[in-house]
């Protein structure tokens, strides 16, 4: 049957929106198509229909207002990295950290699944922007979905609605994003991006980090091509902003590849020793940066919202997330508790003797199951968040001091370590690692490589993006000061020797005082170190030997680290920058 319009006209004039509307339309057939228009009206309207669906359970008011779980398919749950492809031309432009199908297959499959695949469902238009509205620097997106799901989690991730379609006019630059749910069969799961045509189709998943297409998938995998192509940065990073008593500010953006308390760190807050010391949260998981006219590297969050994960999320590791998701917020895949509020493993408190776990069925404390999924979630407006920045929907972004990399490793890599200039930095950032947990498969304990926190996201060939990290400096006068930092190095009792969370902002004074110039730093043959006395420990109950030991450089640690860059920079292959490859020989060179 054709597809019938089902909300009045569309919000636009655009020949090519409608136009490419109509042709996706044309091919998922749809009983209906609904054009989102960003309202509150529209809001309370999808959120009741999605309610008596069964899309949506409705929690306690009191407890959680606004707020609602969703529970997925118990076998879409997660991000699907063997079933996300980059769809370039040829395998070369997509090198040898990602999946790569030729665009000509890629749609050749996909419109085969696509094919019908929307007939007795509603096509949702979501016009999106990713960053402030009216930024030069933000994008335009639109997607159509099947899901409401998708619909509301779009509307908190993103500036969604009809100012989207006000922003773009009449041009014809939007990322097109093909999404449908499907049968939620795995064997019929593709995320595809097509770079050359700034498009994004995806099938079979209504899991978030596949199915909101604005994230992932816009942000960084098409951002990042779209970035070197432009001149510009797409990054797999938080933006947060350290104010003084003085009021003075300065901005940090920093990796950390999943596990290592991102988020935690994006929305820091100083212990008491800091009195009258803030931290402002930006963005807490993607930052695009460009270069000022003033010299300085500058830098947006392109979302609206977060998308964090629940479990290990409390009152005492971080605050501000708790106050963020207290209402308005999507849950996933939580568990629910006998009063209608949700739970997961590490939230505050005595665990509940009966709670609902995440697929639905009766759970009792002392069961080997987890009660909410290790990735479940929750969607929160960012707008929740007391220590949200007001610059955050500043048009021209906030100015960047330092860059920080961070990894979880239990050896070898220091409490924190400066880099000597910007392409030693990048080569910190390249080389970025973290140790294999029982969680992941595998051995424990072994480093798996995730350059600049980018190894699932970036959207061409690693060799050549670390060749646009290095190209960036030629374009930014005054480039950002880079760190290494290590929140998890243990001891050799093998208890971890930095207390971390709040304790943090410690690392952090130093690495801001490095970054205005006004402290000093101790050189080593693999980078500036603080020296005694530089990092602040008072009123803080630790060993200075406990200090010295997460400090301290193991010169046979560091060779056998070296050697296995050296690998790793071979699998990457002949692209490689032989900038990054000379930063590895020199620091040997000096180790021998």
């Amino acid at each position: 049957m054709a597809a019938q319009q089902s909300s009045g006209a569309p919000l636009t004039d655009n020949p090519e929106v409608k136009g490419w509307v109509a042709e996706m339309a044309a091919l998922g057939k749809p009983d209906r198509i609904y054009w989102c228009d960003g309202s509150e009206e529209e809001k309370r309207r999808l959120t009741e229909q999605a309610v008596a669906a069964g899309v949506l359970i409705p929690l306690n008011p009191q407890k959680h207002p606004g707020s609602y779980l969703h529970r997925s398919h118990p076998n879409d749950v997660a991000r699907v990295e063997h079933l996300t492809f980059i769809c370039t031309p040829s395998r070369e432009e997509a090198g040898p950290t990602n999946n790569w199908m030729s665009p000509e297959d890629a749609y050749g499959k996909l419109r085969k699944l696509f094919d019908g695949s929307m007939r007795g469902r509603t096509m949702y238009v979501i016009p999106y922007v990713m960053g402030p509205l009216g930024s030069a620097h933000s994008k335009v997106g639109l997607q159509l979905t099947d899901s409401v799901y998708v619909v509301l989690n779009m509307r908190v991730m993103t500036r969604m609605g009809k100012a989207a379609l006000d922003m773009l006019g009449g041009s014809n630059d939007f990322n097109r994003g093909l999404h449908c749910t499907g049968d939620v069969n795995p064997e019929r799961r593709y995320i595809c991006h097509f770079p050359q045509d700034n498009a994004i189709w995806s099938f079979g998943s209504g899991y978030g980090g596949n199915a909101l297409l604005g994230k992932k998938c816009l942000s960084l995998r098409i951002g990042s091509y779209l970035g070197r192509k432009e001149g510009w940065m797409a990054e797999h990073m938080l933006i947060l902003g350290v104010e003084d008593p003085a009021g003075r500010m300065a901005y940090v953006a920093a990796a950390f590849p999943s596990a290592c308390g991102k988020t935690n760190f994006a929305m820091l807050i100083p212990p008491k020793r800091f009195a009258g010391w803030r931290v402002w949260t930006i963005g807490d998981d993607i930052a695009w940066m460009r270069p000022g006219k003033d010299g300085r590297l500058w830098a947006i969050n392109p979302e609206n919202g977060y998308f964090g994960v629940a479990p290990g999320t409390s009152f005492s590791s971080n605050p501000n997330a708790m106050k963020t998701i207290s209402r308005d917020a999507l849950f996933t895949n939580v568990a629910l508790t006998k009063d209608g509020s949700v739970w997961w493993e590490g939230l505050d408190g005595e665990v509940p003797e009966e709670l609902t776990d995440w697929q639905g069925r009766p759970w009792k404390k002392g069961s080997p199951e987890k009660a909410a999924h290790p990735n479940s979630r929750f969607t929160a407006p960012m707008q929740n968040n007391p220590a949200l920045s007001k610059y955050v929907d500043d048009p021209e972004g906030v100015p960047i001091s330092a860059i920080i990399f961070g990894g979880r490793r239990s050896t070898t890599v220091p409490l924190v370590m400066q880099s000597f200039n910007w392409s030693h930095g990048v080569f910190m950032g390249a080389t970025l690692g973290s140790e294999t947990t029982a969680a992941a498969a595998g051995k424990v304990g072994v480093v798996r490589r995730d350059p600049m926190a980018m190894l699932p996201f970036c959207g061409y060939h690693m060799g050549e993006y670390w060749q646009h990290w290095l190209d960036m400096q030629r374009d930014v006068q005054y480039p950002p000061k880079i760190f290494q930092v290590n929140w998890f190095r243990k001891g050799k009792d093998g208890k971890f020797l930095w207390p971390g969370y709040g304790e943090n902002m410690r690392v952090l004074k130093w690495i801001i005082d490095r970054a205005y110039g006004t402290v000093g730093a101790q050189e080593t043959l693999l980078g500036w170190v603080p020296r005694e006395g530089h990092i602040d420990l008072s009123g803080l109950d630790i060993a200075p030997e406990r200090v010295d030991e997460a400090t301290a450089i193991d010169e046979g640690e560091w060779k056998a680290e070296l050697e296995s860059v050296g690998s790793f920079f071979k699998e990457i292959g002949p692209k490689v920058p032989m900038t990054l490859e000379l930063e590895r020989q020199l620091l040997l060179s000096n180790l021998r």
